[in-house]
């Protein structure tokens, strides 16, 4: 009798985990909503290292020269950097999660200390923790993003995406001068369902 009820106690606290995880795929989704957990994200002033499976992972924002951008803000490897107008930079707040993370992974980094900068003031630099437990690179308090489409260095493909995604200037400044016909993609190749991802 007693090895029955423990047992139906352990499926009871299994179905109710199953459920609470459940219910939080729901939440923090795509653009222009808030962080899932408080409402606006806080900077974190100093680094512990952080979980950063999620995202793209980077050590290094350095600048690069873009046709028709002029310099842009790019991670270690020269990929683009963007920010998106449903964030913001006073106080830091995540707006990208979920499905729009899929497209806009966020640019991650395992500590704020790891970060380095060439071409960038490194005051600007700081980070902002994620409801995934990763640690997303601000500039200038806008928290930065890759974009899925890109896959070669120095391409802009996410710029002025659903008139909300922007490169990045050295000083967090986005970008609205559109990019060339030639670098973008076929209009069927950038819908991105709205919403801002």
């Amino acid at each position: 009798m007693f090895a029955i009820r423990h047992v139906t106690g352990y499926a009871a606290m299994g179905a109710a985990a199953l459920a609470l995880t459940l219910a939080g795929c729901g939440s923090g989704g795509g653009g222009g909503g808030s962080s899932s957990s408080s409402g606006a994200s806080t900077p974190q002033s100093s680094g512990t290292a952080q979980n950063a499976a999620k995202g793209s992972a980077t050590s290094m924002l350095t600048t690069a020269k873009v046709a028709k951008l002029g310099t842009v803000v790019t991670d270690g490897k020269g990929f683009v950097l963007y920010r998106f107008d449903a964030d913001s930079a006073n106080p830091t707040k995540v707006s990208c999660y979920s499905t729009c993370a899929a497209l806009w992974p966020a640019a991650t980094t395992t500590s704020n200390g790891s970060v380095t900068t060439k071409g960038i003031d490194k005051s600007l630099v700081s980070t902002v923790k994620r409801n995934d437990g990763s640690t997303q690179i601000t500039l200038a308090g806008w928290p930065l993003y890759r974009y899925a489409k890109d896959d070669a260095p120095k391409e802009p493909y996410g710029q002025g995406v659903d008139g909300t995604w922007w490169a990045v200037t050295p000083s967090g400044a986005k970008i609205t001068t559109p990019a060339s016909e030639s670098s973008a993609p076929s209009p069927s190749s950038t819908n991105t369902g709205g919403g801002g991802y």
